[in-house]
């Protein structure tokens, strides 16, 4: 039985959370996603990064047991 008082597992991440997870600062996360460098979503000018791309970046890593580019990660926009 699924207890309903369970947290909700989150699917976005602010790029502020992001940077302190990767222990960087927020401007390299900003101009990493700015260089298509880093997978974000942008609603309305607020940039979210989703949680998925970061497990899989991670299960990625550990896989491999060797780094990850994240910019793999990135859709390539089709908007030129």
């Amino acid at each position: 039985m699924e207890s309903s008082d369970a947290p909700e597992r989150r699917r976005f991440y602010s790029v502020a959370e992001v940077a302190r997870m990767f222990g960087m600062s927020t401007m390299t996360v900003y101009r990493a996603i700015a260089d298509g460098e880093f997978p974000a979503v942008k609603i309305r000018g607020r940039l979210i990064v989703p949680a998925k791309a970061l497990d899989a970046m991670v299960d990625a890593a550990t896989s491999t047991q060797a780094a990850v580019d994240a910019a793999d990660y990135v859709i390539p926009s089709s908007a030129a």
